[in-house]
């Protein structure tokens, strides 16, 4: 079977996806089994893998999901506590007081906190949580679901406390394969991976520090009495500076602890700055800017739901003692990351699996504690006590998380093990190279050396499709490292801009702009945000291939598998 041939059977799963999921409009749910089945048949009848290698892959694909599944638990656990503890209440309070400028107001409650919400929780919280925030205080319904939008960029990498990277990326490479090149050449997979986690984190902080201010001007120019560009641009000083206040530690965070605690540190490092700035004037512009009267808004721009503060638990709460749970999680997070002891003892508790049905390579473990899930599990436990919460309290947080937990799930449990599949294909009786190799050897023999401008566009298309930065890095990782491996350049360095394209890429993911305008009645109305948000997201993609160009051609970065 000719190269070509090879490679469109390879893709013809993730085609089938775009179809199904684009063209179809068929929900996740309904796409995703029969594209888990497809896949299996390829597998089997074109790629000769064995029965019981398919069946070892998808088992393989729902312990990792179990991991993931955790995560997610944990961290919509902690956010739907914290509504029930009245300490979303709190904080959202503790905004309103800040400044009267939309526009200054839209940077510290839809940069800075929706970055720090991204790391705590991911999964498109952030947009879910700052639209709602944002009506709340004064804004129409569709501009700040378009604020909430632009948030899913940046700090979506590190989300869930670095899930994208720590499962993402771990899941999406042949981790057993390249480990053992890695330990031939006298490295190792931790340190790959951190070299991937540090170049994600400087590509984002290049490209993402002007995210505030493209925020402002959409802002003004869109929802503005004037429709005009350069009422945001009068906030260019204050923009940059939040911009900096999330990048920078952003940046050292990602190159000295690791992936998951950029945004999560960033955002909180971010927000006191820049709250406190904003409370002195500090480049604050001395004319405030805000929306025309609310009854000359156009109808298209109103929500159905109305927000108010003190919808949620009215439990009177400081500031302190509301943020003082996301404080925790960054302090565990750290220690646990930092201090060997630590992590060996979490990681004592290990549910392993070795060789799955006798297939070699195929392996699969949970670790339960070191996960971010048993932290943020273990501080939600901590915040029923902290916060004086009543049993039935925490009752309803667990069943509200266990709701949203069973609709992801289901579509993992065919995403995932179909992923694994695609990975494993690589032994076969046809002595065959595995799906994603196949498709990267016919790309880089037709695309050649530019391919690293086009790397982020692949991560982008497929966080619209799945709605997800990690899914996108599981689909593609292999076949992003495959390209480069044949290119001779650096996979690290493709991997890392896969993962910032497929962060950019949410900002037009059809499940997130949904999950956001739900939260302000704009439901049916996604196609006018949607069109607003793929400007932001081509720039991001297209500058961050740019960067991938000049880092690879022009500075040499490199990696200890290049040319093995």
């Amino acid at each position: 079977m000719s190269s070509g041939m090879l490679a469109l059977f390879a893709f013809s799963p993730i085609l089938l996806a775009a179809v199904l999921l684009i063209g179809l409009r068929w929900p996740a749910s309904r796409a995703m089994p029969l594209v888990y089945l497809v896949t299996g048949a390829i597998a089997l009848f074109v790629w000769d893998m064995s029965f019981n290698r398919i069946i070892a892959s998808t088992l393989q694909g729902l312990v990792i999901t179990l991991g993931l599944l955790w995560i997610i638990f944990g961290a919509i656990l902690l956010l739907n506590t914290l509504k029930h503890s009245g300490g979303i209440t709190a904080i959202r309070a503790g905004f309103t007081t800040i400044s009267v400028d939309r526009r200054i107001q839209a940077i510290i409650i839809g940069w800075l906190f929706g970055c720090f919400i991204e790391g705590a929780s991911g999964f498109g919280t952030p947009a879910a949580i700052a639209a709602p925030l944002l009506v709340a205080v004064g804004f129409p319904a569709m501009a700040a679901v378009l604020v909430g939008m632009l948030v899913q960029s940046t700090p979506v990498s590190f989300g869930a406390v670095g899930t994208p990277i720590v499962v993402g990326i771990n899941s999406g490479l042949d981790t057993a394969t390249l480990g053992a090149q890695l330990a031939a050449q006298g490295s190792s997979w931790d340190i790959f991976l951190q070299q991937i986690t540090s170049s994600v984190a400087i590509t984002h902080a290049i490209v993402g520090t002007v995210m505030p201010l493209v925020m402002a001007m959409m802002l003004t120019r869109f929802f503005g009495k004037e429709k005009s560009w350069k009422a945001g641009l009068e906030v260019l000083p204050f923009a940059i500076f939040a911009g900096l206040a999330f990048t920078l530690p952003y940046v050292a965070t990602g190159v000295f602890l690791g992936p998951e605690f950029p945004s999560l540190l960033g955002g909180l490092i971010g927000l006191a700055i820049v709250t406190t700035a904003a409370r002195f004037n500090f480049l604050v512009p001395k004319t405030p800017w805000d929306f025309a009267d609310s009854k000359d808004w156009p109808s298209d721009w109103m929500g159905s739901i109305e927000m108010k503060l003190d919808e949620m638990t009215a439990r009177p709460m400081s500031a302190l003692r509301a943020w003082l749970p996301y404080v925790l999680v960054g302090l565990l997070l750290v220690i646990s990351r930092v201090f060997p002891q630590v992590g060996a003892a979490l990681k004592s508790v290990t549910i392993a699996f070795a060789n799955i049905l006798g297939e070699a390579g195929i392996n699969a473990s949970i670790e339960p504690l070191y996960l971010p899930g048993g932290i943020l599990v273990a501080v939600v436990l901590i915040t029923f006590v902290l916060h004086g919460m009543r049993a039935a309290e925490l009752k309803a947080a667990v069943k509200e998380s266990s709701s949203v937990l069973l609709s992801a799930g289901f579509v993992l449990l065919f995403t995932v093990p179909m992923v694994r599949i695609l990975i494993n294909s690589g032994i076969n009786a046809g002595d065959l190279p595995s799906m994603p190799i196949a498709m990267a050897r016919y790309v880089a023999d037709s695309v050649g050396g530019i391919y690293p401008l086009l790397a982020p566009t692949v991560g982008a298309l497929g966080a619209f499709l799945a709605g997800s930065n990690t899914v996108s890095n599981m689909m593609f990782s292999q076949f992003q490292y495959g390209v480069a491996h044949n290119l001779g350049i650096s996979g690290a360095m493709i991997v890392a801009t896969q993962a910032v394209g497929a962060a950019a890429g949410n900002m037009v993911a059809i499940h997130n702009v949904v999950a956001a305008s739900a939260t302000v009645g704009l439901l049916g109305r996604e196609g006018q945000t949607l069109r607003k948000t793929v400007w932001p997201t081509l720039y991001y993609v297209l500058f961050t291939g740019a960067i991938g160009l000049i880092a690879i051609y022009l500075l040499g970065v490199t990696d200890p598998l290049v040319g093995v």
